[in-house]
């Protein structure tokens, strides 16, 4: 990355009163992972699908009485368009190092509480994904943690009885 990249923006402003519609708009952003550069001014990397998020937005704020408008910015440095993404990079790592947790706990379970944390952290694994622009380092631990769980425990294994089973068991 030798020169900045370009971004697209949402500046918008809501009504106070009622709140429903202000924390939807909040909720939905919060899911698309964007970088808070002010009140009411939030970016995602440029491409066809964030733009196309961020127009949907935009005109759900108009439909909630607000106002929105979605622009295409570069940052004017390379260091601050570093500093937004080091901020979106370390928000994802937060959301993996949960996952890392949850994962750790779970192995404690019983195989049908395994089974459950497996596939709901597969699910939080790919939501985090969408919004992961910055992969940190945390990301492959995370899958890594995720796909511990899919895995038999050996100790949980049962040893076969017949002795021909045995020494087939013992070499593999």
């Amino acid at each position: 990355m030798d020169k900045p990249g370009q971004w697209v923006l949402l500046a918008y402003r809501m009504p106070r009163e009622p709140s429903r519609p202000r924390i939807a708009v909040w909720r939905k952003l919060e899911r698309l992972g964007v970088a808070r550069l002010g009140d009411g001014l939030v970016a995602l990397p440029a491409d066809a699908r964030t733009r196309e998020q961020l127009d949907w937005l935009a005109d759900e704020i108009g439909e909630a009485d607000g106002s929105a408008t979605v622009w295409l910015a570069t940052a004017s440095t390379l260091a601050q368009e570093q500093q937004i993404a080091a901020g979106m990079q370390q928000a994802r790592a937060d959301e993996y190092r949960a996952v890392i947790d949850e994962a750790a706990a779970a192995r404690d379970g019983s195989h049908a509480d395994q089974a459950r944390a497996l596939r709901r952290l597969r699910s939080e694994l790919h939501r985090i994904g969408r919004r992961d622009f910055f992969p940190p380092r945390e990301r492959e631990a995370a899958r890594a943690a995720v796909q511990t769980l899919a895995e038999p425990d050996p100790a949980d294994i049962a040893k076969p009885s017949d002795p021909a089973e045995i020494a087939n068991w013992e070499q593999s």
